[in-house]
């Protein structure tokens, strides 16, 4: 895993990253998050990007919560998350997605991104020798 991610953050060529569903934590970040140098990140209107999914942080926040059956405390606080935090508009409002996009437009969005970005080019690093993970 580390020799993967060391080699995406010294790739020169154009990164474009493509949430679809769920882009959770440490995963979301090794994947292609905008920290690491990602040219462009693009969300499809479904997607989620968060530290954990809904669930997992309602225990994490509120440890086990009891539920009675019906709708159930545990179940309004994992919906109270999910309005509050893995939402689109937080992630476009921080810089984390670039765009959200419609599915179908996906192939043509990449194209014109690849167009775009066809003439990148990366600054050589100004250290003589790489850290490479072994």
């Amino acid at each position: 895993g580390a020799k993967l991610l060391y080699a995406y953050c010294e790739a020169s060529v154009p990164k474009i990253t493509v949430v679809v569903r769920k882009a959770y934590g440490g995963a979301y970040m090794v994947m292609g998050a905008k920290s690491l140098g990602t040219d462009l990140v693009l969300a499809w209107p479904e997607a989620e990007l968060a530290m954990m999914g809904a669930e997992s942080a309602v225990d994490v926040l509120h440890g086990p919560v009891e539920t009675d059956g019906s709708v159930g405390e545990r179940a309004e606080l994992v919906e109270r998350y999910r309005r509050a935090n893995p939402s689109l508009a937080n992630s476009l409002a921080h810089g984390y997605v670039d765009e959200v996009i419609e599915p179908a437009a996906t192939r043509r969005r990449l194209h014109r991104a690849l167009v775009e970005l066809g003439s990148k080019r990366a600054d050589p690093a100004p250290r003589k020798h790489a850290n490479i993970p072994l």
